[in-house]
């Protein structure tokens, strides 16, 4: 009997997911009997810090914090997050009007496009670039001009490139750097550009920031924050999240700072889809921002020595991959066989290996070519992967 009811149009703007579409291709794996490792997601697997941990623990029996929570009661986390942005980038920021938290970053990023497009309005993202950036404005009804991020350009995009009548329909250019998924990174002098080319032509810049922590080597400067270059939040919003820098990805915990008209738009986005998390929660991740970050260090340094075993492994079976500066994963260039079908080797991997990869191409049209490792396991696990790899290679 066939169904009397339609879904949505714009679903079909969401039909493919890279993660989704892997998660199958896993799954075949693990039913055909083979031992998944799994580095298509970038899913830390070190321990949530001990504080963060008995701060949650501490609130659970208070029953105080388990109703709704509304905006005014994220106040402390909404200071701390300030304080802490201040510490780390010397600017001010108003905790009542700059600062809005999230349910991750990617909840933020999602729901902007639906505080300032209107449905036929020009977003610009980049390509490759996070899955999340794109549904959000198909979900707007929002139109997508990609700007296509190339190695010969370090990754960064050609603002120049993008034709006057795109410039004329646009409201918002979402950048990200250090970028996920080429793990590239921008200078301040990028930003400064990339803040003047949008308030010339009345541009939201929204920067997703999830690695600001992450920088492996000395020769890598700490990532600038966008509102370096706009430190009168002109134009511009930035997202935070606690899943990278503090091992919090399953919590879902993030923050925007930026903007006040901006904040306070998607805050009334909010408003209409959600209570915000567990208070609990909440206050984990104050312990977080609030306490020693001594574990960011001992993180960071786990993943540059997985990076150091994982690119040298690479190497020694004839892959002569980049070496990363920042970011937890491997932004690896395939051989000239798989290069024009970087699903298809994933696909083949993970299910001739059980090693799980995520293609390039489902980060858009420019990742094709490339396929990205994420580096959420131990050495020793990494070093098995690239003996699996070699059986495809």
């Amino acid at each position: 009997m066939s169904a009397k009811f339609q879904l949505a149009d714009r679903l079909e703007s969401l039909r493919s997911n890279v993660f989704a579409d892997m998660d199958r291709a896993k799954a075949r794996a693990r039913a055909a009997g083979l031992d998944i490792i799994d580095l298509s997601l970038g899913s830390s697997d070190l321990p949530t810090p001990s504080p963060v941990l008995e701060a949650i623990a501490q609130s659970l029996p208070d029953s105080s914090t388990h109703g709704y929570l509304l905006f005014h009661g994220t106040q402390t986390f909404r200071q701390a997050a300030a304080q802490w942005y201040e510490r780390k980038f010397g600017l001010a920021v108003d905790p009542e009007t700059e600062v809005l938290q999230l349910i991750g970053s990617q909840e933020g990023t999602g729901h902007l496009p639906l505080a300032v497009l209107n449905p036929g309005d020009f977003a610009l993202l980049q390509d490759p670039g996070y899955p999340s950036h794109a549904g959000g404005v198909y979900l707007a009804g929002g139109q997508i001009y990609t700007l296509p991020l190339l190695a010969e350009n370090h990754f960064l995009p050609v603002f120049a490139d993008i034709p006057d009548a795109v410039l004329a329909q646009a409201r918002l250019m979402v950048l990200s750097y250090p970028h996920n998924p080429t793990t590239a990174t921008a200078p301040l002098a990028f930003f400064q550009e990339a803040v003047a080319f949008c308030q010339q032509h009345r541009l939201i810049l929204a920067h997703d920031f999830p690695y600001p922590d992450m920088a492996f080597d000395d020769a890598a400067d700490a990532p600038p924050s966008v509102l370096q270059a706009d430190p009168d939040k002109t134009v511009s919003i930035e997202f935070f999240t606690m899943s990278k820098s503090y091992n919090m990805g399953g919590f879902r915990v993030g923050y925007a700072i930026g903007n006040a008209e901006i904040i306070g738009a998607l805050r009334q986005v909010k408003a209409a889809i959600d209570f915000n998390q567990y208070l609990g929660i909440l206050n984990g991740a104050i312990a977080a921002l609030s306490g020693s970050q001594d574990s960011i260090r001992d993180s960071v340094e786990v993943f540059r020595q997985r990076r150091d075993v994982f690119v040298a492994a690479l190497h020694h079976i004839g892959w002569q991959v980049e070496m990363p500066h920042i970011a937890l994963y491997v932004w690896a260039k395939l051989p000239e066989r798989w290069a024009a079908d970087s699903i298809g080797f994933c696909q083949t991997l993970v299910e001739k290996t059980g090693v799980a990869a995520a293609p390039g191409a489902g980060f858009g049209k420019f990742g094709e070519g490339y396929v990205r490792f994420a580096l959420v396991h131990p050495p020793t696990v990494l070093e098995e992967a690239v003996r699996r790899i070699a059986q495809v290679l």
